[in-house]
């Protein structure tokens, strides 16, 4: 069998000689500097212990596992420029050069592009790795004991933000315990991801080119630090069997005045080839946002701040479906709604200044409060398919619309704006634990301007501006280890 360590090296020079000979010197800086070459090295060994095609036990009856992937990609994305074209301070480009665009973001900062930079193409380079060590031991009784470790590397650091203020600190993919018993169900309590960000995320989105539009927008959150989980066993009901699970996190425990508190509710039915999930999540005092990837604390992360603010709130219903229509077909789907209260503007005089607001009227006042936030609501569309040409190769088309907002606010926050994000991928599995992806894709802004609600930041899309550009479009190619 051939070695899948033969993999990366191929796809690089693939997309290098091959396709865009004009970027040639931007992506071979990408590749060949020392950092990335580490990591790339360390990605390849990862490939080749994972070439067995299982998951490594070890301990007393085997009662722990190691398993989880490793994935690098390479790409070229037009319309790039990068932080070269942004400004963010109040009143003045940094640079003394004129500004385009000069519009409010949607937490009520300034935010613009200066004029005379080059929007061109660029070459992208992305890795993640992920292991997952769990442990299993049998009390009796049908009663099981287990626990779950995890963390992600993203670009070879951990994936976590360590800088003063951040939601992100001492956070962990998975740290958490289980109790199961086959009649009764299991409960889970610690450090876990939600099922807005996992499902949404895997298959879903994953299986069609488009796990960050469809998993990292919207008004949910993605990562849990002190919740509770219960899910009850399955249970057959017309035909098939439904998964019932219900998630409560208290959120950032120093908060008193606007105590943190977040539900999420999840069902899954199946029923011969068609799986249906379906997920509601409310989130009260958490941080107001429309990065679906992002942690459940507080308000801000400065608990001091606390007596200042006022309450915030946002959550989503969400419906997924796949089905299997033949050996060959696969169709999936999903409808999304968004709701969010807004969030004051408010100067907390804490090392970061300002709350974390959200969808404010800069300036204005509305109920005697000066600079308030608006409620809004949006609805985002998912459709996906799955071709399966044969045995080792599978074709993929996927398409996410995100809409427009319904808001009060008087001041442009995005709410007029709707993208269309749309790809086209190809994948070729080398074995059960190896995958070769490659994948086109575009987006579309209805018009320039502040990005739709649903979608985190103006250049959250492909790293294309939405303020400068109404389209852009991406190529890359990758290779996925699963161990």
């Amino acid at each position: 069998m051939k070695s899948p360590s033969f993999c990366i090296p191929s796809l690089a020079s693939t997309r290098i000689d091959l396709a865009f000979a004009s970027t040639r010197a931007s992506l071979q800086a990408h590749i060949e500097s020392p950092v990335r070459f580490f990591r790339t090295g360390v990605l390849t060994a990862i490939a080749l212990a994972s070439s067995a095609g299982h998951a490594f036990s070890f301990g007393p009856d085997d009662m722990f596992n190691l398993k989880g992937f490793a994935e690098v990609t390479l790409g070229l994305a037009n319309n790039q420029c990068g932080a070269s074209c942004q400004w963010s301070v109040k009143g003045t480009d940094p640079t003394g050069g004129p500004i385009v665009n000069k519009e409010l973001d949607r937490s009520g900062g300034t935010s613009g592009v200066i004029v005379g930079r080059d929007y061109q193409i660029e070459g992208t380079t992305r890795s993640l790795f992920q292991p997952f060590l769990s442990g299993m031991v049998n009390l009796g009784k049908g009663y099981r004991l287990s626990g779950v470790l995890s963390q992600r590397w993203s670009e070879g650091s951990v994936d976590v933000n360590n800088d003063p203020g951040s939601f992100w600190t001492g956070y962990w993919y998975e740290k958490n315990v289980s109790l199961e018993h086959e009649d009764y169900g299991r409960l889970t309590i610690g450090h876990m991801t939600t099922r807005a960000r996992s499902v949404a995320d895997f298959p879903y989105g994953t299986d069609v080119g488009l796990s960050w539009p469809w998993s990292g927008t919207g008004a949910g959150y993605g990562l849990l630090t002190s919740a509770v989980r219960y899910k009850y066993r399955k249970i057959e009901i017309a035909k098939g069997d439904l998964a019932l699970e219900a998630t409560y996190d208290i959120g950032d425990t120093r908060f008193s005045n606007n105590k943190p508190r977040f539900w999420e509710f999840y069902a899954q039915y199946e029923r011969g080839d068609l799986v249906v999930d379906g997920i509601v999540q409310d989130g009260r005092n958490g941080n107001p946002s429309t990065w679906v990837q992002g942690p459940f604390t507080g308000l801000t992360a400065f608990p001091s701040d606390d007596p200042l603010l006022s309450g915030s709130a946002q959550g989503i219903a969400l419906l997924m479906a796949k089905y299997q229509y033949n050996n060959l077909v696969e169709l999936s789907g999903g409808l999304r709604r968004n709701w969010w209260t807004g969030a004051n503007a408010v100067n907390t005089g804490s090392p970061v200044v300002w709350n974390n607001m959200f969808n404010v009227d800069w300036g204005g006042t509305r109920n005697g409060i000066t600079n308030p936030g608006y409620p809004a609501s949006s609805y985002d569309l998912l459709m996906g398919m799955r071709y399966r040409l044969n045995n080792v190769w599978v074709a993929s088309a996927g398409l996410v619309r995100l809409g427009t907002a319904t808001t009060d606010n008087p001041s442009d926050r995005g709410q007029t704006n709707s993208a269309l994000i749309g790809s086209l991928g190809l994948e070729y599995e080398y074995n059960k634990n190896v995958k070769v992806k490659f994948l086109t894709g575009s987006v579309h802004y209805a018009h320039l301007g502040l990005t739709p609600f649903s979608v985190g930041n103006n250049t959250s899309l492909n790293s294309s501006d939405s303020r400068i550009n109404q389209d852009s479009n991406w190529v890359t190619a990758g290779v996925t280890f699963g161990f």
